[in-house]
């Protein structure tokens, strides 16, 4: 083949969709929007609404068990809600996430209330009025550690008549059966029997009272018994998929485990860290399959951003996507 020929052959191959401009008259719905960014691309635009097709894709595939990683900072924010709201319409069948989400699950389902804030508060002063800050949210200290230590021993005692040793998503989701909250994503983990697995279970509020509590009520946690419940899903599913929120040891244990089936097939990452410094935390899912955790055949995407902006959106695009087909299934 002449050289001009591959070069206009090899053109041919990646240039097949052109960019679309678009205009924002504040009357479009969150379809348009979604649809308007796959048109326009770039930047993160592209990977918003690629995001919402895969998730979308995946969330129709039956064959798929769908988990769903996040980290504990944003159960603290309004964005709670939203998990809360993925895991009781059925879209994730398993989570995988930090302690903190379970102590402000809990903090903010028993009516402690956070407030809003500002980054640039001074933390001495802060501390002085007995006030905690996560970024620029306020939360009283009476709201958190003393909060999750009140429901948590009363739940250990009425728990350890029934039985003495618990697993940790057993434990969790007895947890979510004594909140009223309907934003409660212990609540709709509860109600649909979906397992919360904590990697990290002992690094936090409900960890540390589980330890303070075990001498005096009796009650037991077997973290192995998660583990093994891990493990028997991941060999018996036909195929894996996550949305990632987040970094550190909830996005690590996620594509661990999926490593024993040979990698996730789908794979979302939504997430603020940069790969350069080598962290587990910034790696690309294309580090992932090098190490087996990733599929080199799965559907990815990175959307770089913060999840209290971007999250709602794509969630909004693959719901849009999910109506859609639906729409259409109905027409044939």
């Amino acid at each position: 083949m002449a050289e001009k020929d591959f070069v206009e052959e090899a053109k041919r191959s990646i240039l097949k969709e052109k960019i679309q401009d678009y205009r924002v008259t504040g009357e479009e719905s969150l379809c348009d929007l979604i649809d308007n960014f796959e048109k326009a691309h770039g930047f993160m635009a592209g990977h918003v609404a690629r995001a919402s097709r895969i998730i979308s894709e995946m969330v129709l595939d039956e064959k798929t068990f769908k988990i769903l990683s996040f980290t504990g900072n944003l159960v603290a924010t309004g964005l709670r809600g939203v998990i809360a709201q993925l895991l009781k319409e059925g879209f994730f069948n398993a989570v995988i996430t930090t302690c903190g989400t379970v102590d402000h699950d809990i903090a903010r389902g028993s009516g402690a209330s956070y407030y809003k804030g500002d980054w640039g508060f001074d933390d001495a002063f802060l501390k002085a009025i007995e006030v905690h800050r996560l970024g620029n949210i306020l939360i009283p200290v009476e709201n958190y550690g003393l909060a999750v230590e009140k429901f948590s021993r009363k739940m250990f005692e009425e728990l350890v008549v029934q039985k003495k040793r618990w697993s940790g998503y057993e434990l969790l989701w007895e947890a979510g059966r004594r909140i009223r909250d309907e934003n409660s994503i212990l609540k709709a983990a509860f109600e649909r029997k979906i397992p919360i697995f904590l990697p990290g279970f002992y690094d936090g509020a409900f960890g540390s009272q589980v330890i303070f509590n075990s001498s005096t009520i009796g009650l037991e946690v077997d973290l192995a018994e998660d583990e093994k419940k891990l493990a028997e899903i991941v060999f018996s599913s036909e195929k894996l998929g996550a949305l990632i929120i987040g970094g550190g040891i909830s996005k690590h244990h996620t594509i661990w485990w999926a490593q024993f089936k040979e990698g996730l097939d789908y794979a979302v990452y939504l997430t603020t860290a940069v790969e350069y410094d080598g962290s587990l935390s910034g790696a690309h899912p294309r580090e992932a399959v090098s190490w087996g955790k990733i599929k080199p055949t799965s559907k990815t995407v990175v959307v770089y951003g913060d999840a209290t902006v971007l999250l709602p959106l794509i969630v909004a695009g693959f719901k849009c996507i999910l109506r859609k087909e639906k729409g259409s299934a109905g027409e044939t």
